[in-house]
């Protein structure tokens, strides 16, 4: 069965932190802060640099310039969407994501643009 996608708050290049999972000191993710490398909205999911990091074993295979590939290598898998939350910038502290509308005057016209912004701060994110 197919999950119904919904507008997502968090975009690529946002600085989110993990809010869930273990704690650092007990090696999870929890508290972690990274950037969003990709968003995956059909499942809901980001791909967050730094965090939930598994190990992947390839098959050994030869590039076409001779070179051997495969081994063990170590890649971010992607999280739920719902185990992150977006980083305030100016306190450094995870936060909500609002939305406002501003009308602005771009070629002589007027358009109206949707701004996210930090929900603790109400800084521009």
């Amino acid at each position: 069965m197919a999950q119904k996608t919904v507008k997502l708050k968090i975009k690529k290049g946002d600085l989110v932190q993990m809010i869930t999972g273990a704690r650092q000191e007990r090696g999870g993710d929890r508290g972690k802060q990274g950037k969003v490398l990709r968003v995956f909205p059909e499942s809901n999911r980001v791909l967050v640099e730094g965090i939930n990091r598994v190990t992947k074993h390839t098959k050994a295979g030869q590039s076409q310039g001779g070179t051997k590939t495969g081994g063990i290598e170590v890649v971010e898998a992607p999280v739920h969407i719902s185990n992150v939350a977006v980083v305030d910038p100016e306190t450094k502290k995870p936060t909500r994501v609002g939305y406002r509308t501003e009308t602005v005057e771009r070629d002589g016209r007027e358009r109206v643009v949707r701004i996210r912004f930090a929900k603790s701060s109400g800084k521009d994110l």
